[in-house]
């Protein structure tokens, strides 16, 4: 037997991780062209599998368990194979689309900067922000350019600004638990034992920025690609809106979610503006 078998186990737990972690996510992996899935699953489940280690296995040695992480992603990818199936997955789509060695490595100084540090200053954070969200962006769009670099080069700008809007999201979604239960602060200048309208203000314009510069480069997207990163997008934007129309006390001891219902309702939207070529 060949190893395609091993290959399809493992982009089955790949896809399995995604379903069980982010359902926006996977709404908006499943509006891909059928033979993008697979490849943007295969990241998803590498990044989720890292940010684990050091947002969740409190009671473990998470030095260890990433640096163990990262040791095994660079031989998966140095040997084309991996008995751990999220990596074999991982490295299959990294050798297919050409995605760079200082993506991934960014992305892991990141979350290991999570190990270590619970405030940041303004060079610290566009570090943080670089690693944890616009490489992952980079990653997805190596995919979606199936090789183009000329359109990959074009689009790069706009496609780290739209995974700095997602992260900065996150942010402030996960306040409750970043700060209140981590001791995370990733605003700087913020003091978030004061945190106020203005503050919440200031962050939510600077989000507004991103935003802007990162749905010019979903306009240019290949049809293949477009109504999957928009549905994303507008899932997002649903949850700015929710937190942007919360007050700053409840923000910071809430976690805001959008519901599925509404969740259902944007993919139905996304769906009519891409077949009319609204988008």
């Amino acid at each position: 037997m060949s190893k395609e078998l091993f290959d399809q186990v493992s982009i089955r737990c790949s896809r399995m991780t995604t379903r069980a972690y982010s359902t926006s996510f996977s709404l908006g992996i499943q509006c891909l062209d059928k033979d993008m899935r697979d490849p943007i699953y295969s990241i998803y489940g590498f990044v989720r599998f890292a940010d684990e280690i050091v947002d969740t296995f409190h009671e473990y040695d998470k030095a260890t368990l990433l640096n163990r992480f990262r040791a095994e992603t660079y031989q998966a990818i140095a040997e084309k194979i991996s008995l751990n199936p999220i990596l074999n997955s991982f490295q299959k789509t990294v050798h297919q689309f050409g995605i760079e060695e200082k993506l991934y490595d960014q992305f892991l100084k990141s979350m290991e900067m999570d190990l270590n540090l619970t405030s940041y200053d303004q060079s610290g954070i566009s570090e943080y922000i670089l690693g944890s969200a616009e490489v992952v962006g980079l990653m997805t769009l190596r995919v979606f350019c199936k090789g183009d670099d000329a359109m990959y080069q074009r689009l790069k700008p706009s496609a780290m600004k739209l995974g700095s809007a997602f992260q900065k999201i996150n942010f402030l979604r996960d306040l409750n638990a970043d700060y209140n239960q981590m001791g995370r602060n990733y605003f700087p200048g913020i003091d978030l034992s004061n945190f106020n309208e203005d503050a919440k203000r200031a962050i939510e314009e600077d989000i507004a920025a991103d935003f802007a510069e990162g749905y010019k480069g979903i306009k240019q997207l290949p049809r293949c690609a477009r109504l999957g990163v928009y549905v994303a997008y507008l899932y997002y934007i649903a949850l700015f809106e929710k937190i942007k129309a919360t007050p700053c006390t409840t923000v910071l001891t809430q976690r805001i979610r959008v519901r599925n219902r509404r969740k259902i309702s944007i993919l139905a939207y996304s769906f009519v503006k891409h077949q009319l070529n609204l988008i």
